[in-house]
């Protein structure tokens, strides 16, 4: 094969190079399957390719017409601390996802239709925003911003567009992995987690209140008589007891416990950075609120059978320091609870 003349092709050799850019590019872009990191590597490249200094990825809900800020460089906190907004009917990000084509200003300066304040003030001078588009379907957007005018070659747009194409595919990918990697860990019928997920993350709170001193606290609630509800009123109506019965937990913890579906009627639930007396009050709370409030979702069941929840409490220190001893405990407690006539709480704390 002949080498080619660098002198003589010197448009040839700039379009080799931009080629095997963009090839590398699109490794970078397609090596890996978390959804952030994904969003990074395509912000990161597009700004390369373009060589712009900043930019951001939203990605977009046609559901609720919302976009969602994923990735964002170089650019102030001020003008990425709204990480969702609207798309309003009739304004410039409506119309880039309506037309679903490359939008470009130079010079926003000139541009009348530009009035985005934030960007205004964030100094903003010269833009492009990509549609992210698959099967005709719009996720995202990639923004692209310098705080100077600027014109774009039609090379570099074209790579652009090229490297829009391996993006959106990797996004799709991550969101597949990502769905695919819920729907191991969790719980078809609650969407709680699973009892697999519990194994792994028990272990991991387990590991890390011993190593740094911490309270670790966990629950388990086993759901009263529910085998006879079951036989009683049927399983579909035994299904709708453990939904609510999720939902109903869910509602009384705090954003940084962790709620499982056990398995069968059992739920549990770890509360980090939580001692046994807190975690008690917490428990007895729940079991009130779940047999006070279990007869608004059984009304079109049965107006005479209420739910209650018989559950055992056990924590770091106070009950052991290794999981299997952890669980062993709660798992008693929770069976002399149940024993001892049910609807109770069942711990260790001395009177």
């Amino acid at each position: 094969m002949r080498e080619i003349n660098k002198q003589q092709n010197p448009q040839l050799v700039e379009e080799l190079q931009d080629l095997k850019g963009i090839l590398n590019v699109a490794q970078v872009v397609v090596s890996s399957l978390e959804l952030d990191e994904v969003l990074q590597n395509i912000l990161h490249s597009a700004m390369a390719v373009m060589d712009m200094p900043a930019g951001t990825i939203a990605l977009y809900d046609e559901a609720t017409f919302q976009l969602d800020l994923h990735s964002h460089a170089g650019l102030s906190q001020n003008f990425v601390k709204l990480d969702k907004w609207q798309v309003k009917p009739k304004g410039l990000t409506h119309e880039i996802l309506d037309r679903g084509e490359l939008f470009i200003v130079e010079d926003t300066k000139t541009a009348d239709f530009f009035n985005n304040p934030l960007a205004i003030a964030e100094g903003i001078r010269s833009l492009i925003a990509m549609p992210l588009k698959i099967h005709q379907r719009t996720i995202g957007i990639l923004y692209l911003d310098d705080f100077k005018p600027r014109t774009f070659s039609e090379a570099k747009l074209e790579l652009l567009s090229i490297l829009s194409s391996f993006a959106t595919m990797s996004i799709d990918h991550a969101r597949l992995h990502e769905k695919t990697m819920q729907l191991a860990c969790t719980d078809g019928l609650t969407g709680l987690y699973n009892h697999r997920q519990f194994k792994k993350l028990f272990a991991d709170e387990v590991m890390r209140a011993t190593r740094y001193g911490k309270f670790l606290s966990i629950v388990l609630f086993d759901v009263d008589d529910f085998k006879k509800f079951n036989d009683t009123y049927g399983h579909p109506n035994g299904d709708i007891v453990l939904q609510e019965t999720a939902i109903l937990l869910r509602e009384l913890l705090r954003d940084c416990d962790m709620l499982f579906r056990y398995g069968g009627e059992e739920f549990v639930a770890l509360l980090p950075e939580t001692p046994l007396p807190e975690a008690v009050k917490v428990a007895e709370r729940i079991r009130i609120f779940i047999e006070t409030e279990s007869p608004r979702f059984l009304t079109q069941i049965t107006k005479t059978h209420g739910v209650t929840v018989s559950v055992g409490v056990a924590a770091i220190p106070d009950d052991g320091s290794d999981a299997a001893s952890l669980l062993k405990m709660v798992d008693d407690l929770m069976y002399r609870a149940k024993r001892d006539g049910k609807n109770k709480v069942y711990h260790n704390l001395s009177a």
